[in-house]
Protein backbone atom coordinates (compact mmCIF):
# COMPACT_ATOMS: atom_id res chain seq x y z
CA UNK A 1 0.00 0.00 0.00
CA UNK A 2 2.92 2.14 0.83
CA UNK A 3 4.38 2.08 -2.61
CA UNK A 4 0.90 2.46 -4.63
CA UNK A 5 0.81 5.87 -2.37
CA UNK A 6 4.01 6.76 -3.13
CA UNK A 7 3.43 5.88 -7.50
CA UNK A 8 -0.12 8.38 -6.98
CA UNK A 9 1.65 10.87 -4.99
CA UNK A 10 4.41 10.96 -8.16
CA UNK A 11 1.65 11.07 -10.99
CA UNK A 12 -0.19 13.69 -8.92
CA UNK A 13 3.08 15.69 -8.69
CA UNK A 14 4.02 15.18 -12.20
CA UNK A 15 1.29 16.48 -13.25
CA UNK A 16 0.92 19.71 -11.05
CA UNK A 17 4.57 19.84 -12.93
CA UNK A 18 3.54 19.86 -16.58
CA UNK A 19 0.41 22.13 -15.65
CA UNK A 20 1.34 24.37 -12.88
CA UNK A 21 4.80 25.04 -11.87
CA UNK A 22 6.83 23.36 -14.86
CA UNK A 23 10.00 25.45 -14.24
CA UNK A 24 10.11 24.17 -10.30
CA UNK A 25 9.20 20.73 -11.83
CA UNK A 26 11.51 20.83 -14.37
CA UNK A 27 14.68 21.25 -12.31
CA UNK A 28 13.17 18.85 -9.70
CA UNK A 29 12.93 16.04 -12.18
CA UNK A 30 16.55 17.33 -13.80
CA UNK A 31 18.96 17.24 -10.83
CA UNK A 32 22.34 15.54 -11.23
CA UNK A 33 23.24 12.22 -10.88
CA UNK A 34 26.40 10.00 -11.13
CA UNK A 35 26.02 7.88 -13.39
CA UNK A 36 26.38 4.11 -13.04
CA UNK A 37 25.80 0.24 -14.54
CA UNK A 38 22.57 -1.27 -14.47
CA UNK A 39 23.00 -5.03 -16.29
CA UNK A 40 25.30 -5.73 -18.70
CA UNK A 41 26.15 -3.22 -20.99
CA UNK A 42 22.95 -0.63 -20.38
CA UNK A 43 24.15 1.88 -18.30
CA UNK A 44 22.17 5.07 -16.64
CA UNK A 45 23.63 8.40 -17.71
CA UNK A 46 20.22 10.38 -17.30
CA UNK A 47 19.28 12.83 -14.75
CA UNK A 48 17.26 12.54 -11.02
CA UNK A 49 13.88 11.52 -13.07
CA UNK A 50 14.62 12.28 -16.35
CA UNK A 51 15.94 9.23 -17.79
CA UNK A 52 18.73 8.42 -20.14
CA UNK A 53 20.23 4.90 -21.12
CA UNK A 54 23.65 4.24 -22.85
CA UNK A 55 23.97 1.11 -24.43
CA UNK A 56 27.29 -0.08 -25.53
CA UNK A 57 28.93 -2.50 -28.07
CA UNK A 58 31.79 -2.72 -29.72
CA UNK A 59 30.42 -1.31 -33.28
CA UNK A 60 28.98 2.18 -31.31
CA UNK A 61 26.38 3.01 -29.12
CA UNK A 62 22.68 3.71 -28.38
CA UNK A 63 21.30 6.90 -26.71
CA UNK A 64 17.71 5.72 -25.32
CA UNK A 65 16.28 9.62 -24.24
CA UNK A 66 18.06 12.77 -24.45
CA UNK A 67 15.91 14.86 -21.47
CA UNK A 68 15.37 18.41 -21.04
CA UNK A 69 17.91 20.76 -23.58
CA UNK A 70 19.20 21.00 -20.07
CA UNK A 71 20.07 18.07 -19.74
CA UNK A 72 22.67 17.43 -22.38
CA UNK A 73 25.60 18.58 -20.47
CA UNK A 74 24.82 15.42 -17.78
CA UNK A 75 24.51 13.16 -20.31
CA UNK A 76 27.66 14.48 -21.79
CA UNK A 77 29.48 14.24 -18.38
CA UNK A 78 27.87 11.09 -17.49
CA UNK A 79 29.23 9.13 -20.76
CA UNK A 80 32.78 10.51 -20.21
CA UNK A 81 32.34 9.38 -16.16
CA UNK A 82 31.74 6.21 -17.56
CA UNK A 83 34.59 6.37 -19.89
CA UNK A 84 32.62 5.97 -23.15
CA UNK A 85 32.95 8.75 -26.04
CA UNK A 86 29.74 10.49 -27.00
CA UNK A 87 30.85 11.01 -30.54
CA UNK A 88 30.87 6.80 -30.41
CA UNK A 89 27.08 7.03 -29.97
CA UNK A 90 25.60 5.54 -33.68
CA UNK A 91 21.74 5.65 -32.99
CA UNK A 92 18.94 8.06 -30.61
CA UNK A 93 16.09 6.44 -29.28
CA UNK A 94 13.24 8.31 -28.16
CA UNK A 95 10.83 7.32 -25.73
CA UNK A 96 8.11 9.68 -26.66
CA UNK A 97 8.10 13.38 -27.98
CA UNK A 98 7.38 15.29 -25.15
CA UNK A 99 9.89 18.23 -24.33
CA UNK A 100 11.16 16.63 -21.18
CA UNK A 101 12.34 13.38 -23.06
CA UNK A 102 13.09 15.07 -26.75
CA UNK A 103 14.22 18.46 -25.99
CA UNK A 104 18.26 17.61 -26.04
CA UNK A 105 17.80 15.86 -29.12
CA UNK A 106 18.74 18.19 -31.14
CA UNK A 107 22.10 19.19 -29.82
CA UNK A 108 23.18 15.33 -29.23
CA UNK A 109 22.45 14.85 -32.93
CA UNK A 110 24.95 17.66 -33.67
CA UNK A 111 27.38 16.40 -31.42
CA UNK A 112 27.73 12.69 -32.42
CA UNK A 113 25.79 12.73 -36.13
CA UNK A 114 23.84 9.69 -34.97
CA UNK A 115 20.65 8.11 -36.77
CA UNK A 116 17.64 8.81 -34.97
CA UNK A 117 14.87 6.72 -34.88
CA UNK A 118 11.49 7.22 -34.45
CA UNK A 119 7.73 6.01 -34.82
CA UNK A 120 5.25 7.14 -37.77
CA UNK A 121 3.16 9.31 -35.75
CA UNK A 122 6.12 11.11 -33.22
CA UNK A 123 8.37 11.56 -36.13
CA UNK A 124 6.63 14.59 -37.15
CA UNK A 125 6.01 15.68 -33.71
CA UNK A 126 9.89 15.96 -33.14
CA UNK A 127 10.51 17.46 -36.89
CA UNK A 128 8.44 20.17 -35.84
CA UNK A 129 9.59 20.93 -32.92
CA UNK A 130 6.61 19.38 -30.75
CA UNK A 131 4.18 21.60 -32.71
CA UNK A 132 1.75 19.09 -34.03
CA UNK A 133 1.58 17.38 -30.38
CA UNK A 134 -2.12 16.61 -29.85
CA UNK A 135 -2.47 17.97 -26.94
CA UNK A 136 0.55 20.11 -25.69
CA UNK A 137 1.32 21.50 -29.34
CA UNK A 138 0.85 25.70 -30.09
CA UNK A 139 2.11 26.28 -26.32
CA UNK A 140 5.81 27.37 -26.77
CA UNK A 141 6.31 26.25 -22.98
CA UNK A 142 6.34 22.50 -24.28
CA UNK A 143 8.07 23.51 -27.36
CA UNK A 144 11.37 22.02 -28.12
CA UNK A 145 14.39 22.52 -31.01
CA UNK A 146 13.09 20.31 -33.87
CA UNK A 147 15.10 17.38 -35.00
CA UNK A 148 15.02 15.12 -38.29
CA UNK A 149 14.45 11.78 -38.17
CA UNK A 150 16.56 9.72 -39.90
CA UNK A 151 14.49 6.18 -39.96
CA UNK A 152 11.36 5.44 -39.15
CA UNK A 153 10.23 2.74 -37.31
CA UNK A 154 7.97 -0.38 -37.40
CA UNK A 155 6.14 -1.93 -34.68
CA UNK A 156 8.05 -5.44 -34.46
CA UNK A 157 11.61 -4.00 -35.79
CA UNK A 158 14.56 -5.01 -34.49
CA UNK A 159 17.51 -2.46 -34.02
CA UNK A 160 20.84 -3.99 -34.45
CA UNK A 161 24.22 -2.76 -33.41
CA UNK A 162 27.79 -4.80 -32.39
CA UNK A 163 26.02 -7.88 -31.73
CA UNK A 164 23.31 -5.98 -29.23
CA UNK A 165 19.65 -6.29 -30.01
CA UNK A 166 16.52 -4.21 -29.57
CA UNK A 167 12.60 -5.07 -30.68
CA UNK A 168 10.64 -2.22 -30.93
CA UNK A 169 7.22 -2.53 -29.75
CA UNK A 170 4.44 0.59 -30.09
CA UNK A 171 3.04 1.34 -27.24
CA UNK A 172 0.99 4.66 -28.35
CA UNK A 173 -1.15 6.45 -26.40
CA UNK A 174 0.97 9.08 -23.47
CA UNK A 175 1.92 10.63 -27.26
CA UNK A 176 0.43 9.14 -30.39
CA UNK A 177 3.78 7.53 -31.27
CA UNK A 178 5.32 6.31 -27.88
CA UNK A 179 7.86 3.38 -27.88
CA UNK A 180 8.99 0.64 -26.15
CA UNK A 181 11.59 -1.62 -26.25
CA UNK A 182 12.72 -5.29 -25.25
CA UNK A 183 16.27 -6.53 -24.86
CA UNK A 184 18.66 -9.12 -23.53
CA UNK A 185 21.41 -8.17 -21.08
CA UNK A 186 23.80 -10.58 -18.92
CA UNK A 187 25.01 -11.16 -15.51
CA UNK A 188 26.80 -13.72 -13.88
CA UNK A 189 26.33 -15.62 -16.51
CA UNK A 190 22.33 -15.43 -16.68
CA UNK A 191 20.37 -13.89 -19.27
CA UNK A 192 17.92 -11.42 -18.09
CA UNK A 193 14.74 -9.35 -20.42
CA UNK A 194 15.05 -6.18 -20.46
CA UNK A 195 12.00 -3.20 -20.90
CA UNK A 196 12.34 0.26 -21.59
CA UNK A 197 8.72 0.75 -21.04
CA UNK A 198 7.32 4.12 -22.26
CA UNK A 199 5.47 6.69 -20.31
CA UNK A 200 1.65 5.06 -19.76
CA UNK A 201 0.13 8.04 -17.49
CA UNK A 202 -2.78 9.66 -18.74
CA UNK A 203 -2.33 13.39 -17.61
CA UNK A 204 -6.19 15.10 -18.33
CA UNK A 205 -6.54 14.00 -21.68
CA UNK A 206 -10.32 12.92 -22.64
CA UNK A 207 -10.47 9.54 -24.05
CA UNK A 208 -13.89 10.11 -25.51
CA UNK A 209 -14.73 12.30 -28.41
CA UNK A 210 -11.11 13.53 -28.71
CA UNK A 211 -10.96 15.32 -31.52
CA UNK A 212 -7.20 15.25 -32.19
CA UNK A 213 -6.42 12.04 -31.37
CA UNK A 214 -9.95 9.78 -31.41
CA UNK A 215 -8.80 6.34 -30.90
CA UNK A 216 -6.79 7.60 -27.91
CA UNK A 217 -8.31 5.03 -25.79
CA UNK A 218 -8.23 2.16 -28.40
CA UNK A 219 -4.05 3.00 -28.08
CA UNK A 220 -4.00 2.99 -24.81
CA UNK A 221 -6.06 -0.19 -23.94
CA UNK A 222 -3.56 -1.99 -26.84
CA UNK A 223 -0.73 -0.11 -25.33
CA UNK A 224 -1.52 -1.82 -21.64
CA UNK A 225 -2.10 -5.69 -23.19
CA UNK A 226 1.17 -4.94 -24.85
CA UNK A 227 3.62 -4.67 -21.75
CA UNK A 228 1.17 -7.28 -19.88
CA UNK A 229 2.33 -9.32 -22.51
CA UNK A 230 6.31 -8.74 -22.22
CA UNK A 231 7.84 -10.61 -19.55
CA UNK A 232 10.70 -8.80 -17.98
CA UNK A 233 12.67 -9.23 -15.76
CA UNK A 234 14.72 -5.76 -15.66
CA UNK A 235 12.30 -2.45 -15.83
CA UNK A 236 12.93 0.72 -16.95
CA UNK A 237 11.45 3.30 -18.10
CA UNK A 238 10.59 7.34 -18.85
CA UNK A 239 10.89 8.68 -15.41
CA UNK A 240 12.91 7.19 -12.34
CA UNK A 241 9.96 7.25 -10.22
CA UNK A 242 7.48 4.57 -11.89
CA UNK A 243 10.85 1.99 -11.33
CA UNK A 244 12.17 3.39 -7.88
CA UNK A 245 15.04 4.21 -9.34
CA UNK A 246 17.15 6.34 -6.77
CA UNK A 247 16.41 3.47 -3.79
CA UNK A 248 17.80 1.19 -5.99
CA UNK A 249 20.32 2.63 -7.44
CA UNK A 250 21.25 3.25 -3.63
CA UNK A 251 21.23 -0.18 -3.08
CA UNK A 252 23.48 -1.18 -6.37
CA UNK A 253 25.96 1.15 -4.76
CA UNK A 254 25.94 -0.49 -1.28
CA UNK A 255 26.76 -3.45 -2.75
CA UNK A 256 23.60 -5.13 -2.63
CA UNK A 257 23.90 -9.57 -3.33
CA UNK A 258 21.45 -9.60 -5.96
CA UNK A 259 20.95 -6.50 -8.64
CA UNK A 260 17.62 -4.54 -7.40
CA UNK A 261 16.91 -3.73 -10.82
CA UNK A 262 16.05 -6.95 -11.72
CA UNK A 263 12.42 -6.68 -10.53
CA UNK A 264 9.86 -8.66 -12.34
CA UNK A 265 6.80 -8.37 -9.99
CA UNK A 266 8.12 -4.64 -9.70
CA UNK A 267 7.21 -4.29 -13.32
CA UNK A 268 4.08 -6.39 -13.51
CA UNK A 269 2.57 -4.31 -10.44
CA UNK A 270 3.01 -1.12 -12.52
CA UNK A 271 1.52 -2.31 -15.40
CA UNK A 272 -1.44 -3.16 -13.53
CA UNK A 273 -1.53 -0.31 -11.89
CA UNK A 274 -1.29 1.52 -14.58
CA UNK A 275 -4.27 -0.34 -16.69
CA UNK A 276 -6.28 -0.16 -13.84
CA UNK A 277 -5.73 4.12 -13.39
CA UNK A 278 -6.85 3.96 -17.22
CA UNK A 279 -9.71 1.39 -16.78
CA UNK A 280 -11.50 3.68 -13.66
CA UNK A 281 -11.00 6.82 -15.76
CA UNK A 282 -12.44 5.40 -19.25
CA UNK A 283 -15.74 4.67 -17.11
CA UNK A 284 -15.77 7.49 -15.31
CA UNK A 285 -15.92 9.61 -17.99
CA UNK A 286 -18.53 7.14 -19.77
CA UNK A 287 -20.63 7.69 -16.90
CA UNK A 288 -20.25 11.46 -17.19
CA UNK A 289 -18.04 11.82 -13.81
CA UNK A 290 -15.38 14.06 -13.26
Amino acid sequence: MKKFVCFATLILCFAATVFAQKADGDRKMNQPVEPFKIIGNIYYVGASDVTAYLITTPQGHILIDAGFAETVPQIKANVAKLGFKLEDIKILLINHAHYDHCGGLAEIKKLTNAKLYASPPDAPVLEDGGASDFRFGGDAAFSFTPVKVDEILKDGQEIRLGGTRLKTHFTFGHTKGATSWTTEASENGKKYKVVFASSVTTLDYSFINNQKYPNIAEDFAKTYQTLKSIKADVFLSAHGGFFDLTEKAAKLRAGAKTNPFIDPQGYQRFVARMTKAFEDKLKAEKSGKK
